[in-house]
This record gives C-alpha cells, sequence and structure tokens, in this order.
C-alpha cells in the first residue's frame, strides 16, 4: 500500500509538471515569435517611412537605387532586406548574391504573408509586403529574421524542462515514499492493535466458553443424576455467563467509544454523592480483605455535566482496581477537592499497594493489560491475585469514560509504596 500510495502521488505529479511544462514551452515559443515579428513590423515601418520622409517615392526612375540608400542606415542586427519589383525581379537585397535569389525566389511573391522560409543556411521568418503609392504598385519589400533565435532558446528550454521535470518527479517519488510512510504509521498501528485486541479477546472469551462446556458435559455424562451436583453445576454455569457477559459489555461500550456512539446522557452529576455511593459499595469486599478504605474531603456541590451512571461505573473501576492490588492491612483513600486556581475538580485514588514499575505505566489503560507483579514481591502478594481478578479492560473503559466527560487521568506509581490516580475534570 505505501508503494502504491507513493506511486499515484508521483504519477498524478508527475502529470501536473509536464501539462505545466509544455504550457510554459509553448508560451515562451509564442513569445519569441511573437518579438519576431514585431521586429520585422518595426523595421518595415521604419524603411517606408525612411523613403517618404526623403521625398523619393515619386522619383520612379530611380527609386530603387534610393530604396537601397535608406535601407542601408538601417541598423536591423541578423535581418535581411529584400525589394522585388512589381513583376518579381528582385531589384536589391543583402542576402549575398542578387541572382541565385532570384532563381530561387521564383512565384513566391504573395500579398502580405508571413511564414518559415527553410533556406539552405538556416531557416528564418519572413513578411513580404506590397508597397503601394497612390494606388500604384511600386514592388516588394521582404524582410527576413534569422529563425534561430526561436529555436536555440526553445530548444535549450525543452532541455531544462525536461531535466528539471525527470529530476522534480524522482525527488517526488522519494517524498512520496516518506510521506506515504508517514500516512500509513497510524494505519499500521491501528492493524497492531486490531489484532492484539482480537488475540486478547478470542483469548478471553475461549476461557469462559471452555468452562461452560466442561460443566455442561460434566452434568450430561452423570448416568445417575446427583440434583446437589447438578445444581453446583448450573451455578457455575450461570457465574460464567454472567461473567461473559459483562465481558461482552464491556467490548460492546469500548467499540460504541471509538466509534464516537456512546449514547451518553448530559446532566448535572454530584462527584460528592457518586464517591459516597462507590465507598459503600466497595467497603464489603475492602472488610472481606481487610483493606481500609476511606473517604476524604467529602465535599458536596461538586457538579459536572454528564452520565452519571457512567461516572459512577469510573470510579467503581479505579477504586476496584486500588483494592485489588492492595494486600491485607492496606488502605485506599478517595480524596475529592475543587481546585478553584485551575477551575478544575479533582478525585484522588490511593492506595499502599504493591506499586507499578515506571516502564509499565504507560501501557496500563491499554486493553486486556494486566500488570504481573514480579515472582519475587512474594510476601506482600500473597492475598492478591490481579491475575485473576478481572479481564484488564476496568482501566480502559475508566479512561475512555474521562476522555468522554473532557477529563484526564494521570498515575503516579512507586514499587512497595503504592499507587494514585488522579482524575480531573474542567
Amino acid at each position: 500500500m505505501r508503494r502504491r500510495l507513493a506511486l499515484w502521488y508521483a504519477i498524478v505529479t508527475a502529470i501536473l509538471l509536464v501539462v505545466f511544462a509544455t504550457g510554459f514551452y509553448l508560451y515562451v515559443q509564442s513569445t519569441l515569435i511573437d518579438r519576431i515579428d514585431d521586429t520585422i513590423d518595426h523595421v518595415a515601418e521604419v524603411i517606408e517611412r525612411s523613403l517618404i520622409r526623403s521625398n523619393l517615392i515619386d522619383l520612379e526612375s530611380d527609386f530603387s537605387d534610393n530604396f537601397s540608400a535608406n535601407a542601408q542606415v538601417i541598423d536591423a542586427d541578423h535581418i535581411d532586406i529584400d525589394w522585388f519589383s512589381p513583376d518579381g525581379k528582385i531589384l536589391w537585397t543583402t542576402n549575398g548574391n542578387a541572382e541565385a535569389l532570384q532563381e530561387r525566389e521564383k512565384g513566391i511573391l504573395q500579398p502580405v504573408y508571413r511564414t518559415v522560409h527553410l533556406s539552405e543556411v538556416e531557416p528564418s521568418r519572413q513578411m513580404t509586403e506590397p508597397i503601394v503609392i497612390n494606388g500604384k504598385l511600386l514592388g516588394y519589400l521582404r524582410i527576413s529574421h534569422p529563425w534561430f533565435e526561436v529555436t536555440k532558446p526553445v530548444r535549450q528550454l525543452f532541455l531544462d524542462l525536461a531535466v528539471g521535470t525527470t529530476l522534480m518527479v524522482g525527488v517526488v517519488l522519494l517524498c512520496g515514499w516518506w510521506l506515504a510512510g508517514i500516512a500509513m504509521e497510524p494505519v499500521r498501528e491501528s492493524y497492531q492493535r486490531l489484532k492484539q485486541f482480537t488475540a486478547d479477546a478470542s483469548h478471553e472469551l475461549r476461557n469462559p466458553i471452555a468452562v461452560i462446556q466442561t460443566n455442561v458435559q460434566v452434568a450430561l455424562a452423570d448416568p445417575s443424576p446427583d440434583l446437589e451436583f447438578q445444581r453446583s453445576q448450573l451455578e457455575a454455569i450461570e457465574r460464567i455467563t454472567r461473567r461473559l457477559g459483562r465481558l461482552l459489555e464491556d467490548l460492546l461500550f469500548l467499540a460504541r467509544h471509538d466509534g464516537g456512539i456512546t449514547n451518553q446522557r448530559r446532566e448535572p452529576c454530584d462527584l460528592g454523592q457518586i464517591l459516597h455511593e462507590v465507598s459503600e459499595e466497595q467497603q464489603a469486599i475492602a472488610h472481606q480483605k481487610q483493606i481500609t478504605l476511606e473517604l476524604l474531603n467529602e465535599e458536596q456541590n461538586l457538579f459536572i455535566l454528564g452520565d452519571c451512571d457512567r461516572l459512577g461505573r469510573l470510579f467503581t473501576n479505579l477504586v476496584s482496581n486500588a483494592i485489588a492490588y492492595t494486600p491485607a492491612g492496606g488502605k485506599v483513600q478517595i480524596i475529592s477537592q475543587a481546585i478553584s486556581s485551575q477551575s478544575q475538580i479533582q478525585v484522588q485514588i490511593k492506595d499502599t499497594g504493591m506499586g507499578i514499575p515506571e516502564a509499565e505505566l504507560s501501557q496500563i489503560f491499554e486493553r486486556f493489560y494486566r500488570y504481573q507483579p514480579q515472582k519475587s514481591i512474594k510476601s506482600s502478594s500473597k492475598s492478591v491475585n490481579p491475575s485473576t481478578s478481572g479481564s484488564g479492560l476496568g482501566l480502559a473503559i475508566a479512561k475512555a469514560i474521562a476522555d468522554s466527560h473532557r477529563g484526564q487521568i494521570n498515575v503516579e506509581s512507586k514499587i512497595g509504596q503504592g499507587t494514585t490516580f488522579t482524575v480531573s475534570f474542567r
């Protein structure tokens, strides 16, 4: 795809350059021809006015001699002047032998015309004009301008344009390859994320489905049905099905968030009340694990505009994650405050858990990512089993909810000292 993008970019640019170069070439050629024609017209006009000023037009007997005398004073660089009689006989010329010229020019005299005449030496641009005075044709005046003043510049211009266009196409091809690589990078990253997401989702779905299938097979294989045994099997299936349903809901939520289909309500939400409810809901789990859960600075009137249910889920995910990674005897604190100087509301969830290495912090919000503590931390992790505590989507969902409310989540952590998640709303 990168090759195709670079190639198409180069082809389109090459076509535009060729069209521009062709138009510029034709414009310069036409301009040079017009300049030659203007020079020829000017020389003809000067000669005619010179004859009139000399008052020689009535002297028909020596008109040709007087014409040559006036024509010689014209400073016409590289311009040839020929004078023909009314019957086409050449009377005077600046172009060498008159007899040889007469032999070549038989039958060419016509009333006013312009053409490119190919002589034996070099091509030239010519104009032949009849000189008529008082209704009487006195002869033909022909002025020739060398054509090399057109061919030489346009030939050099064609060479320059060809070389320049070729070089530009080569440069554009290289730039196109570079730009295509930059343009493809987000696509490549998205493709890699999609592959990783598909692999992780398949792994997460495979385990509960396999457990359900195993429980059903065991129940069906029992020749003498034990109602109590079958009840336990059905309860296990029901628990796993609930877990599978939650996983699918999480995946659907993230998919809708990625596609911009949030269906989010907008209403005033009291963060103090939401945090109070989350604290009450998580107290039982914290007490069971012998963890102290505290709600500090329980301020009221901390209102933001958003979806109250999703905000509750955001803080539930953060608090439950803190409890999951905090060993027995630890502490989890929920701190809320309004920072008037920055016009924002800030909520912090602090724990005294095992902490997360700095190298892992950039990945904790990735989907299906779960930090696995080092095996050396056995003493502090006996009561913590984060590898089986969830699907690895909790923090990803929390970040998605914060983003949809124009908020930010920051995390700070030190090994052995704990982790602090800070959520800020403006």
